[in-house]
């Protein structure tokens, strides 16, 4: 029952994509070297190492404090790891729209303009592996409001935290949890 609302959360998103127009929603065009993290690449290299891993998932989907939990194997990791995929800021027409601060082992990436739909991305790494990201997007305007914050642990945890507003639907929280299983 819960995994349809999760299509739900995935339709809804899709649908304001198509409603804003927004750039965001298009692949990426990097056309050549990328300027900032390269978010695409690394999750396309992720994926495809957890494809052929094929590890368990135990995975929670919990709605509006509902929550549902199963041990499942991710068939398409692509699709299971897309909303982070998307977090991509290598655009061309996004050249000098991010802050970039480092130290630490940390890397952050801030939005100069409340306009863009990625408003920060900071990457732990060491020995120049990542050890966790979190990217925070926020997507508004006159039919609803989305603000998200994903995690992601290689080999242990992804999440995916959505506080959602529609108008004439009112609020929803979702939250999906992805607990690697070694």
């Amino acid at each position: 029952m819960y995994w349809c609302r999760l299509k739900l959360l995935a339709v809804t998103a899709l649908a304001g994509c198509l409603l804003t127009g927004s750039l965001a929603c298009k692949p990426a065009e990097t056309g050549g070297s990328a300027q900032y993290f390269d978010i695409k690449g690394y999750f396309t290299a992720d994926t495809a190492r957890l494809k052929k891993l094929n590890p368990y998932v135990l995975k929670t989907v919990k709605h509006n404090g509902v929550t549902e939990t199963k041990k499942v194997k991710i068939e398409n990791w692509g699709q299971e790891l897309d909303t982070f995929i998307g977090a991509d800021i290598n655009r061309p027409a996004w050249k000098n729209s991010y802050t970039i601060a480092t130290g630490d082992s940390l890397l952050l990436y801030k939005a100069k303009t409340p306009e863009l739909k990625v408003r920060e991305i900071i990457i732990k790494k060491e020995n120049d592996k990542v050890k966790w990201m979190v990217i925070y997007i926020k997507t508004e305007n006159m039919l609803y409001k989305d603000v998200e914050k994903l995690s992601y642990y290689p080999d242990s945890l992804y999440l995916i935290e959505k506080d959602q507003h529609v108008k004439l639907m009112g609020n929803n929280h979702y939250r999906i949890q992805g607990v690697i299983q070694q």
